[in-house]
């Protein structure tokens, strides 16, 4: 049995945190959209500047490592000023990064691009570094999973907002040209149907930014619990070697590197998957493209839905043991997206993503646990982690592009190893950690 049932979920000292709450939470679904709507943008790039996959996988470089570069300056700024102060800079840098895509529409190259994303992700660096430790702070550590898991939950909604709009606002209106046509055009033709893609895929991010500033006028106004924002004069230095000396929380950093790999590899992915699966139905590109996307939506609902009844389990079943029994059903799922080359390789993608709804949070929290003034870097080094997203997918990606097949399955499907790897490595600290736990063994 879980040893949160009976504790408060949203409450600390006696004060009820529930707006709070409500509003950091808010932040957890604009995150979301900007995660969720990068992944599918992979494919419109490659299109758009007549680029390999391995090259439109640049875009999930650029936008994880902002998440790696910006974890720690964040945690020393919120450690110096406040949770609320962490939050604003995020939103700021979000929005900077967002309004970024304006100029970088205008000089026509790719690479201005990049430089969008990334300061964006700084931004979301810093958002993620402030909202998961204070939304960890606003109650009892008993609950502290329950509570991640539940604004976590909300991080979907947000993602699934971002993969609609770049279905139906970005992919249907981009030129129905496909990547073959695209290669015959003259430089004049390729030049004027670059820009109007280009048109098309930054407005979104226009919108977004103007949402932005909205919101940042709003979290300015309000006046939030400074929950968790006792300063401490500890170095970095001191903090980091305590850090890395906690068997839990170490496992649990390198745990996250490969989950936050495995969730980005199946999310910008099955697009290819999909979209290799459905032309060799007949399906011409643009159409299996689109419908690969609907495949992506209806596997982000799932893991909305999942997360939701993980949330609810979590009252009964201990955070490691649903952990491991989720990694080790996607795994099953990664099985069946490597052998199957029909439709139901593209339904074993969309299971996967119903068995990753828990993980981050979970993860996140059981990693946290007893960690008591190093609480806001170990934070840092959990959302440092998200490099995987940037570390993985060109991997994935270069599989796809080598052509190599085994056993008659293609490239494609054989490229799913890697997400299979990292569920595997995902279960083993999931594992590890119920063993801790009921063991008594010190973390």
């Amino acid at each position: 049995m879980s040893s949160s049932k009976q504790a408060p979920l949203l409450s600390r000292d006696g004060v009820n945190l529930l707006l709070p709450f409500i509003i950091i939470t808010s932040c957890f679904a604009l995150w979301g959209f900007a995660n969720d709507i990068t992944g599918p943008l992979v494919k419109a790039f490659s299109k758009i500047f007549r680029m390999s996959v391995t090259e439109g996988a640049l875009v999930q470089v650029a936008f994880y490592l902002g998440y790696f570069c910006m974890a720690f300056p964040a945690a020393l700024f919120i450690q110096r000023y406040s949770y609320k102060a962490g939050v604003l800079l995020g939103l700021s840098l979000y929005a900077v990064g967002a309004a970024m895509f304006i100029p970088a529409q205008m000089a026509g190259f790719y690479y201005p691009f990049l430089a969008a994303y990334f300061i964006m992700t700084c931004g979301l660096s810093f958002l993620e570094t402030s909202c998961n430790p204070y939304i960890y702070c606003m109650g009892p550590e008993e609950s502290a999973t329950r509570r991640l898991n539940l604004a976590q939950a909300f991080n979907p909604i947000g993602a699934l907002a971002g993969m609609y709009v770049a279905m139906h606002f970005v992919q249907e209106r981009l030129h129905p040209l496909d990547t073959a046509e695209r290669a015959l055009l003259s430089p004049e033709e390729f030049e004027q149907i670059k820009s109007d893609d280009l048109w098309v895929l930054i407005q979104p991010y226009i919108y977004i930014a103007a949402v932005l500033v909205a919101i940042i006028i709003l979290v300015r106004l309000l006046k939030m619990p400074k929950a968790g924002d006792t300063r401490s004069s500890k170095k970095l230095s001191t903090a980091l070697g305590e850090l890395v000396r906690i068997k839990n929380y170490r496992e649990g950093v390198i745990a996250q590197f490969f989950y936050v790999g495995a969730q980005v590899m199946c999310w910008t992915f099955i697009i290819q998957y999909g979209t290799h699966v459905f032309m060799s139905e007949g399906m011409d590109e643009r159409s299996a493209e689109i419908l690969s996307q609907k495949f992506n939506i209806a596997a982000l609902i799932c893991f909305t839905c999942s997360r939701f009844v993980c949330t609810w389990f979590l009252k009964y079943i201990a955070p490691g043991r649903l952990l491991s029994i989720l990694g080790i059903l996607a795994a099953i799922f990664s099985v069946g997206a490597i052998v199957m080359t029909d439709r139901s390789g593209v339904y074993c993608l969309v299971g996967i993503s119903a068995c990753m709804s828990l993980m981050f949070p979970t993860i996140y929290g059981i990693a946290l646990r007893g960690l008591g003034d190093n609480v806001k870097f170990g934070s840092a080094g959990l959302i440092m982690s998200i490099l995987g997203g940037s570390v993985f997918p060109p991997l994935q990606a270069l599989v796809i592009d080598s052509g190599v097949t085994a056993g008659g399955l293609p490239s494609t499907n054989l490229s799913f190893a890697i997400p299979l790897i990292c569920f595997i490595v995902i279960t083993a600290y999931g594992t590890r950690a119920y063993r801790r736990t009921h063991s008594g063994e010190t973390e």
